[in-house]
Formats: structure tokens, C-alpha cells, sequence
């Protein structure tokens, strides 16, 4: 099982228009956040999944349980909360590039303290986290102890996904975000996340910071220009994309995210001491599938994460890594 960590929400997309702008707006309401989606994008792939968050015991936060169980994600690890659902306002411009806006300063995903979290099960085999849980308290503090404290055997995965509306604060993000990657065994940035961090820096100097610890790989996703790669013992290089005319980008991320998960597990590989030992055909071999989950999600309306079924490649197994 993966526990994936962090906020779960309900995203409004903002219904197109004609004309001047009307008295009244009509939204549609879709069961969202990163986290969520990579829960849910596990669950679809055939990869056993639960979700760590405080969800709110309003009529909203039942929904949203309501969701994760009919998506087949454990529940045991939400943490019910007396406070209401953090709500976040999707528009998208004329490329399919969504823009947010979120309401829920004291929303029960960001009411996430260590006494919420049980003792793991041992079916646990890795950890997610990402996105603004990184960020905001008391959820920060409590994710950040379990990934400081988690067993040296288990595979953890960060994605920063930086939502600057939630907090504003680029320096905070930078802390925040050095301090869960000294914990992480793979980190993978989208480049606009990495240009807003350090805008100054170039992307192998970052990388090279994150990969000091006990970080072996980071992916750096460039959209339609692929995956820029950066390890620790196999040199960098670059991963193609997967050229598409998307509906909207809505998801694709968490999709990639998921994907990548997804074939660790299927290839055994998911553990610390196997990431050592990947070669280049293997890390390619992710790319390529992770890639082809995320193209697909571009093609559909929303966070629509896709189905094993629907991927055309094979699980068959690689050749095994060997020490």
C-alpha cells in the first residue's frame, strides 16, 4: 500500500460563458486536490492506496469520503474534522492551463495533527507528499514528523505542486520544501514550479542539491518537452513528451505522479534499496508509461486520471536490478 498524504477539497470550475460577464455564475463541482488525485490516480492503476488528511464532517466532507471509497482508496487514515471543507475556484484559459483560487484558510485538511496519525500498517510500502500540506499548520509539522520518523525501508516521493494563493511566502515554500526532500527518494518538480523556487538557478544546480541526501532521482517535468532527468549515479538526460492537443491540463501531474508510483510497484522495484540499483532502461521505462498516463489525462475534461486497461504498456518485467 501507498499512503498518500496531503489535502483533499472540492474543486469549482468556473462553467464557460458568452459575452459580458452575467449576475450569476455556474460552476461544477468535481472532488479534487493533488493528494486526492494521486490516491485516486494509484487506485485506478491497480495499486492499493489510502489517503492521510483531515476531512471535515460536513455534508461536503462526507461526499468526499463517499468518493475515496467508491474509488476503492482506504479510508483508515482520514482524520474527521469539525471544520468545513477548503473549496478552490478553477477557471482555465484558452491553452487548457487551469488557474486556482482556494478558500479555506481553517479548513479540515489543514487540521491534521501527529495525534491523528495511527501506527502504519505493514503493508505500507512508501509514502507521497505534496502541494500546499507542505506549507500550511498544523498539517505541515505532523506530514513532516511522519516522513522524518518513517521506517529507513520505506519508498517516500515528494511533489511540491506550488499553489502560491494558498501561500504567498516563495521563501517559506523554499524551506519547507528543502527540508521534506532531505527525507524524499525521489523528488519530481514541474519546471514552472522549479523557475518560481529559483528563478536563478538552473535546474541541474537544484537537483544536485536534492540528490545530497538521500534523494536518487529527480524528475523534472517540461510538459510536451518531456522529463528532464537528474541521478545520482547515472548522469542527467533527457526523457521526450508526448506531443497532444490537450482539453486541459487539469490532473495531468498528479496523473505523472501516480503512473510513476504505479510502475515501481508492478516492477518490484519500490523500495529504497532497488532505486539504487536502477540502470537507465528502467528509469525510461517509467517515463515512458508515466508519460503516456498524463498525455491521456490532458485528452479528457478535468482530473479524469485513467484506468490500468486503458495504458497500452505492458507490465511484463524488466530485466531485475542486481547489486
Amino acid at each position: 500500500m501507498f499512503l498518500v498524504c496531503g489535502e483533499i477539497l472540492f474543486d469549482f470550475f468556473v462553467e464557460p460563458t458568452h459575452g459580458s460577464f452575467p449576475r450569476q455564475a455556474a460552476f461544477k463541482a468535481i472532488a479534487g486536490g493533488s493528494p486526492f488525485n494521486v490516491a485516486v490516480g494509484l487506485s485506478r492503476l491497480g495499486i492499493e492506496a489510502a489517503l492521510l488528511t483531515g476531512i471535515s464532517t460536513d455534508f461536503l466532507g462526507k461526499q468526499l469520503r463517499q468518493v475515496l471509497e467508491e474509488e476503492g482508496v482506504s479510508t483508515r487514515y482520514l482524520a474527521p474534522v469539525d471544520a468545513a471543507t477548503t473549496l478552490s475556484l478553477i477557471s482555465l484559459d484558452e491553452q487548457g492551463i487551469p488557474h486556482y483560487s482556494f478558500y479555506g484558510q481553517s479548513g479540515a485538511d489543514r487540521q491534521l495533527f501527529p495525534s491523528h496519525i495511527p501506527a502504519l500498517d505493514k503493508g505500507v510500502r512508501g509514502i507521497h507528499v505534496g502541494s500546499y500540506s507542505l506549507v500550511v499548520s498544523p498539517a505541515a509539522d505532523t506530514l513532516y514528523g511522519l516522513v522524518a520518523s518513517a521506517p529507513q525501508d520505506l519508498l517516500i516521493t515528494l511533489d511540491p505542486n506550488i499553489r502560491l494563493n494558498v501561500e504567498p511566502d516563495l521563501e517559506k515554500w523554499r524551506k519547507q520544501i528543502g527540508a521534506f526532500a532531505q527525507h524524499a527518494h525521489i523528488v519530481k518538480v514541474s519546471e514552472e514550479d522549479l523557475t518560481l523556487l529559483y528563478p536563478d538557478e538552473d535546474a541541474a544546480t537544484v537537483a544536485c542539491g536534492w540528490l545530497r541526501d538521500r534523494c536518487q532521482l529527480v524528475l523534472l517535468t517540461r510538459g510536451e518537452q518531456g522529463v528532464s532527468v537528474f541521478t545520482r549515479g547515472l548522469g542527467n538526460w533527457s526523457h521526450p513528451g508526448r506531443p497532444v492537443i490537450p482539453i486541459d491540463t487539469v490532473g495531468a501531474g498528479d496523473t505523472f505522479q501516480a503512473a510513476l508510483i504505479t510502475f515501481l510497484v508492478e516492477q518490484g522495484l519500490d523500495s529504497p534499496a532497488s532505486l539504487a540499483l536502477l540502470e537507465r532502461s528502467h528509469i525510461d521505462a517509467m517515463l515512458a508509461f508515466a508519460t503516456e498516463a498524463a498525455a491521456l489525462t490532458c485528452l479528457r475534461r478535468g482530473p479524469d486520471l485513467p484506468r490500468r486497461h486503458e495504458l497500452s504498456q505492458s507490465n511484463n518485467k524488466l530485466q531485475p536490478v542486481t547489486p
